[in-house]
This record gives structure tokens, sequence and C-alpha cells, in this order.
């Protein structure tokens, strides 16, 4: 199937520091690819640079083979790429379900209409429902966002991604902030909607990177040190000696 994502030679330094290192990294179509490293490894900055929020000194980035390197984040979104977690995208006042209709309503076109009509409207109703079942939150429709949890939230915004029909999602932390039982509830998410999407994880869990990831990279001083499959990466010496013995 080929990669929908490579990124060659990527070099970005902030003054004297190099946050991503002769870059090179491929995610294939489909696949779930995890990155992982130590913290002040450059993951931010690599994600800021795949989403379109930073742009690398040198080097080149490809979707589907187009060159997207200089292209804003606006508009990667319409190519079939989202970003979630980092800056969440919701308005807490509404309901849920009127964040997912909006979100379905802005992907159809027509962000710049009132959103009464988006509230009427019974195939955008219809649509962010079944993405709330298909998340988990189906009894929690009509509920304020604001009255959910912050795995919710993040459940929620896995419904947007899958509402903008995303190729290609980069997950930053997902994990992040949330319980024990929350954090088994996004891996059962991830698990649900692995292989239908193509997603790139960045994540400090070991435990849902192991479960979950077909390939992982490790990411060390912004160089990728070794790329390969959790049994290969998990017995890796170079990997075990940089990152995984903190652990």
């Amino acid at each position: 199937m080929g990669d929908i994502l490579r990124a060659e030679g990527l070099n970005k330094s902030f003054g004297g520091i190099k946050a991503t290192d002769d870059l090179h990294l491929a995610v294939a179509t489909n696949e779930l690819h995890a990155i992982i490293g130590p913290n002040g490894a450059g993951k931010t900055t690599l994600i800021g640079q795949l989403s379109g929020l930073q742009y690398p000194d040198t080097g080149t980035i490809y979707y589907k083979d187009r060159d997207i390197t200089r292209l804003p984040a606006h508009r990667r979104a319409p190519l079939g790429i989202a970003r979630s977690f980092q800056i969440t995208s919701l308005v807490m006042e509404m309901s849920v379900i009127d964040n997912i209709a909006l979100a379905l309503q802005a992907k159809s076109g027509h962000s710049f209409r009132f959103f009464r009509p988006a509230r009427s409207e019974k195939a955008l109703r219809d649509g962010a429902m079944a993405l709330l079942e298909r998340v988990g939150l189906g009894a929690k429709a009509h509920m304020p966002t604001v009255a959910l949890s912050h795995g919710e939230h993040r459940n929620m915004e896995i419904a947007i991604a899958l509402g903008a029909q995303a190729e290609l999602m980069l997950l930053d932390e997902p994990m992040a902030g949330l319980g024990a039982e929350e954090s088994l509830q996004m891996v059962e998410l991830l698990q649900s909607i692995k292989g239908q999407h193509s997603i790139l994880l960045i994540e400090h869990d070991m435990d849902a990177v192991f479960a979950l990831a077909d390939r992982i990279s490790v990411l060390v001083y912004g160089h990728i040190i070794a790329t390969g499959t959790p049994d290969e990466i998990r017995s890796n010496e170079a990997v075990q000696h940089a990152y995984l013995g903190e652990e």
C-alpha cells in the first residue's frame, strides 16, 4: 500500500539546540506508528512540523507523495490530516452532540452558516450521533461538554477526527492526564479504529504503545535511532540503553 507520510532529512534548530536532527520517518498506509522518546527528545517539534504549525529549517515532508513541507496547518486538514489533543477544539458551553454536528458542518463546507440550521438538520444530527456511539459517548450526547471528564473530551476529539474523514491522524499524547480506567478505554477505542486510518501516535504510556503499535520509532535528541515492531524495539540494545532502561 506504500507510505502515506514520509519525512526526509528534517532539521530544526532553536538557538543552539537541534530539536530535529536529520530525521527520517515513514508511516505506512493504515498502520499505527508510535513515536517514543525521553523528555526533550523533540517529539513536540516533530509533530508541529508534520501538522504544519512549524516548518523545518531543511528537509522535506511528503503526504501521499505530495510535498507539503511549507503548507500551513489549515491547508493540511482538507487533505485528510487531523491533529488531536495538543490544543482542544471543543466548545465547552455547547452540548456534546452540537460540538460533533458543528465539526461535521464545517467538513461539509458550510462552516460560515449560522449554527441553528445544523442543530435541526437531521443528516448532521444522525451523523454526529453515529460518531458518538462509535466512541462510546452516545448516552452523553445531550449533556453540556463541560460536564464530561478529561478522557471523554479526548474521545470527542477522536469522534471529530473520524467525522473529518481523516486519513492520517496525528495523536499527541492521548493518554496524558488520564487515569488507569480512562487510559484502558482510550486503548480500546484506538484498537477499534486501527487499520482503518493511518495513525501517528506520540505517547509516554509504554503499555499503551506496545499494545497498539504496528511499528515504533525511537526519537532521541531529535534523531530516530531505531524503527521496528514492538518486539524488535523491546530487544534493541541501543534503545534499551538510550530510553527503555530509564522506564
